[in-house]
């Protein structure tokens, strides 16, 4: 088997499981493309978490500009009386 191609089994996680040195064998077409989109969707689950991490502090930044931006509007001009 050549690196190249062990490389990208690898990378697919069809490799998972085996000893160093056993024969992993062709994949079938089918197994290529499940091993592919595993990855896909792992990748994708990555990306959803930090998304969804950046719009929770997207949100509290704005609930807290909101708060200074009452707070300022409350307060009195400095100088006029």
């Amino acid at each position: 088997m050549q690196m190249n191609e062990r490389r990208k089994l690898r990378d697919a996680r069809v490799l998972a499981g085996k000893k160093p040195g056993e024969s992993s064998g062709k994949i079938a077409a089918e197994q290529a493309e499940i091993a592919r989109l595993r990855r896909r969707l792992e990748v994708s689950g990555s990306r959803l978490k930090l998304s969804e991490a950046a719009l929770g502090v997207m949100g509290r930044l704005h609930e807290l500009l909101e708060s200074l931006s009452e707070n300022t509007n409350d307060d009195p001009a400095p100088g006029k009386r």
